[in-house]
């Protein structure tokens, strides 16, 4: 039976305007779906945050000094344990004894966990003792870590006039220190041990970094300085100072003899042998108690949301781990004992709430 196509009968498409609207509508639902801000936080809620950023670190002090080298390090290694791996570039920012680089931080900076910044723990005095360049609140910054707590020396120059302590306290022509400025270690220790033991100091502050001091000390325009005892074994000249006899370290702030310089006498010991009051000595030990920060802590922008300030402080922890980072510190000497973030938190609150009599005697002391 054959059979003709005109005589077959389909049923009519429908055209109306109803079935425009039913296409219109499902293209139109289907875009709103692609837009909402729920399903496209779902999208990609995968992608790590740091994917394909570049975290900052503002160094406060000038290329080549610890600050900058341990910085330097960190961007070696630290992004491979951040989710995202970011990269890291080190920006330089020296300083007022690295105030402009902790203001900056402060101040200038978006909360949004790309900006690090490491500078000096003692700028803690500089709050502490009302200076007007504090332009931050220690407590606010968001502690990310710090490779060790910082014990402190006292180092001369081996040809420097005077020979021994009692003569450091009744010379009429003082050593000349060098600082980069107020809150550093070179500014406030020997102001201390003036205080405290009597000795005396011309400090000459105002050096931009460490590579200008240290020169100032070849050239003779400085005999003494005050540093950490993990910076000064962990760079050069210092090593080389010391094994030529170019220096000599005179004292140290530690309770205990550090191993590499075991013949120096500490802070206590000199409290000891030139019977030095109990209200001095509580102000030397509030002093140091304060360097729980170590000298070269590690901060993220004030308000940065905790999720990220987490990452930055796992990474930080986990790093001191890696063994490609621990090779790498072994080879330079250094002997980290870190400190987590969360623990300098704690402390930052603390060390702000000082008694009035302490915090007058810090300003007493460290603002002249």
């Amino acid at each position: 039976m054959r059979c003709s196509l005109r005589s077959l009968t389909f049923p009519r498409f429908k055209s109306s305007k109803v079935q425009t609207f039913k296409v219109f509508g499902l293209f139109a639902f289907s875009v709103f779906e692609l837009l909402n801000p729920l399903n496209l936080e779902r999208a990609f809620a995968q992608a790590p945050f740091y994917q394909g950023k570049t975290i900052r670190v503002i160094v406060g002090y000038q290329p080549g000094d610890n600050h900058d080298q341990w910085a330097r390090t960190y961007a070696r290694f630290m992004g491979k344990y951040i989710p995202g791996n970011p990269n890291f570039v080190v920006q330089n920012m020296p300083g007022a004894g690295s105030m402009i680089a902790a203001n900056h931080v402060y101040n200038m900076t978006k909360p949004d966990g790309l900006t690090l910044g490491s500078f000096g723990g003692a700028l803690v005095m500089a709050q502490l003792t009302g200076r007007k360049e504090v332009q931050f609140n220690w407590p606010k910054y968001a502690w990310i870590g710090t490779p060790y707590r910082a014990g402190h020396l006292l180092f001369m120059r081996g040809d420097a006039p005077v020979k021994n302590f009692d003569q450091l306290r009744q010379t009429n022509d003082p050593p000349r220190c060098s600082a980069t400025g107020v809150g550093s270690t070179g500014y406030d220790i020997p102001r201390l041990l003036e205080d405290t033991l009597g000795m005396k100091f011309k400090v000459i502050s105002g050096y931009p970094g460490g590579a200008d001091q240290d020169l100032a000390m070849e050239r003779n325009e400085v005999q003494c300085r005050a540093i950490t005892v993990d910076g000064f074994f962990g760079r050069e000249p210092f090593i080389t100072w010391l094994k030529k006899g170019f220096v000599r370290v005179w004292l140290q702030t530690e309770k205990q003899r550090h191993p590499k310089i075991p013949d120096v006498p500490t802070i206590f010991e000199l409290m000891d042998q030139y019977k030095i009051a109990d209200g001095k000595r509580r102000l030397v030990n509030t002093y140091l108690g304060l360097w729980g920060f170590g000298s070269m802590p590690i901060v993220a922008t004030p308000g940065t949301p905790q999720d990220r300030v987490n990452l930055l402080r796992e990474a930080y922890w986990k790093m001191f781990s890696d063994p490609e980072f621990v090779e790498d510190i072994t080879k330079k000497n250094w002997e980290p004992r870190p400190v987590n973030g969360e623990e300098l938190a704690g402390l930052a609150k603390e060390v702000v709430n000082q008694p009035p009599d302490v915090s007058d005697a810090l300003k007493r002391i460290l603002s002249q």
